[in-house]
């Protein structure tokens, strides 16, 4: 069932933690194990529905049994909702993979936020690091429904001569899964065309894991040794089974030995991440790398490939390792993540960066988060800043979208976004707010600008193909896919951007597949 935001009383929130503890603790968790709870509480043992459901806020009036046995559980008064930020991608480029191959992709896999954040937004840009906030909407065919978009953008990114030197860490699946065309293969030649395009002050290391991890290059600066560089990307070839645990471990100790002051210092986690000897838990195998992460602050990104493709602990690694992931399935792809995102990703501008959204109790009825399941934080911890958050760079966006449904007739303040974060040398942190007034909503979401209508159409998108799950509970105002595929072809014209393009022909795979 979805989770949703919604005014109740207080006795009923602490009755409703009770319970959820008491059930939880025989239950198991689907592949996005992990998440923090909803709203204004954190449960650090609790797990995602196992039902499918992932909105977030407090249950609402649906999720009571039809005895009334529910109605001393009921969710806190609770209008507010925090997440750590988000610039993962990797859900969206494995769908896309899995529907070419004929598939629709497990409604586990799908995580509507890096639907929504694949695609370029027109937010305003700040001037230097940090953030600005774009919060606008547009009312639904669903009576007082609205979709409601949070927009964060970061400064756009700068030639390559202004960012600062970069120490990269690569570490290579080299198991036997990985002899698959499309992925070592991948990986060998864009990490050669990468090499490349480096500056001479920047350094690599390489590093392949199989049964055993072993450095095959240590951090080795690029000025004069490019070409030692290129041998060790050529010689990778596929072993046996795959320690992803003592590929990420051996890494780290790489990274940290070869660490240099003044320049950004990153481990880049190339896998199918289909571990099966050693550790295969996200939290166990970067707890064995707390120290270099929170002492010398070296960020995790990771690359994922392959027709199967272990997305759930790729995406928790990133989560855990202050980095995020992406997914690349073909040449053109992998280019664009080595010559393009990587390097726009080496600089930071913001570190532990979260949002909080205050929606107006005046007007707003409840909400649901689009999104976010693993991301979520108390309320209570947003300016906790011990509380771990996300990371970003230059030309970065994040967008969060909810439903919101307000009262009937309701006019005057709907919602405030904040933004707060870490300077990334000082630490020192810095706010940043937007609202918005029902007046400002836009009369339909598809009268609305055209990013807000490819933003839309994206989370409407996912949102179908979580459909599979068990009681899911579709978005207001949703459009089947045939709908959906003629919004984003008459989009990818308007826009001219061949990303909506890509994104019509995946709505058309998969409308073709059900």
């Amino acid at each position: 069932m979805a989770r949703y935001g919604t005014r109740r009383g207080l006795r009923g929130a602490v009755l409703a933690l009770t319970a959820t503890g008491l059930l939880l603790t025989g239950c198991s968790a689907g592949p996005n194990q992990g998440g923090a709870s909803d709203g204004a509480h954190r449960d650090e043992g609790r797990q995602p529905a196992p039902d499918g459901g992932q909105y977030g806020g407090e249950r609402g009036e649906d999720s009571e049994e039809s005895d009334g046995s529910a109605r001393d559980v009921a969710p806190a008064p609770d209008l507010v909702s925090t997440f750590a930020l988000d610039v993962d991608t990797a859900s969206y480029g494995y769908a896309r993979r899995t529907l070419a191959d004929g598939r629709l992709p497990d409604p586990w896999t799908v995580r509507p936020e890096e639907f929504v954040n694949s695609f370029r937004q027109d937010y305003e840009r700040p001037d230097g690091d940090g953030f600005t906030v774009t919060v606008d909407g547009a009312r639904t065919e669903r009576e007082d429904w609205s979709l409601l978009r949070v927009g964060l953008a970061t400064r756009a990114a700068e030639g390559e001569e202004e960012r600062p030197p970069a120490a990269l860490t690569f570490v290579i699946d080299v198991s036997g899964s990985m002899s698959e065309p499309g992925r070592l293969d991948l990986a060998r030649e864009s990490l050669g065309v990468m090499t490349d395009r480096l500056r001479e002050n920047d350094s690599v290391a390489v590093v392949t894991f199989s049964g055993e991890a072993e450095t095959v290059l240590p951090m080795t600066r690029v000025g004069g040794h490019r070409d030692e560089i290129h041998a060790a990307v050529d010689g990778l070839e596929p072993a046996q089974s795959t320690n992803l645990g003592a590929g990420v471990e051996e890494g780290y100790a790489t990274a940290v030995e070869g660490l240099r002051r003044g320049a950004t210092n990153r481990v880049v986690l190339i896998s199918d991440a289909l571990a099966n000897t050693g550790d295969t838990d996200a939290d166990t195998i970067l707890e064995r790398v707390a120290g270099a992460r929170e002492e010398y602050g070296i960020t995790l990104f990771g690359v994922g490939v392959g027709s199967d493709y272990g997305d759930a602990l790729m995406e928790r690694l990133a989560d855990r390792g202050d980095g995020h992931t992406t997914y690349v399935s073909d040449e053109e792809e992998a280019r664009q993540v080595f010559s393009e995102e990587l390097p726009r990703n080496i600089d930071l501008t913001a570190r532990d960066a979260k949002a909080q959204v205050s929606f107006d109790p005046s007007t707003v009825e409840e909400f649901r988060l689009i999104g976010y399941d693993n991301r979520q934080v108390a309320d209570d911890d947003f300016r906790d800043d011990s509380v771990d958050g996300g990371e970003t760079g230059p030309g970065h966006t994040v967008t969060a979208l909810y439903a919101v449904r307000s009262a009937p007739g309701a006019e005057g303040h709907l919602a405030t976004a904040t933004v707060r974060w870490l300077d990334p040398d000082s630490r020192t942190p810095h706010e940043e707010s937007g609202r918005l007034e029902t007046a400002d909503l836009a009369g339909s979401v598809w009268t609305a600008g055209p990013r807000f209508q490819v933003t839309a159409v994206a989370a409407y998108f996912a949102d179908a193909l979580r459909r599979g799950a068990e009681d899911w509970d579709t978005l207001p105002g949703a459009p089947g896919f045939g709908e959906l595929a003629e919004r984003a072809q008459e989009l990818a014209g308007g826009t001219e951007d061949g990303e909506v393009r890509g994104l019509a022909e995946a709505i058309r795979r998969a409308d073709r597949l059900t």
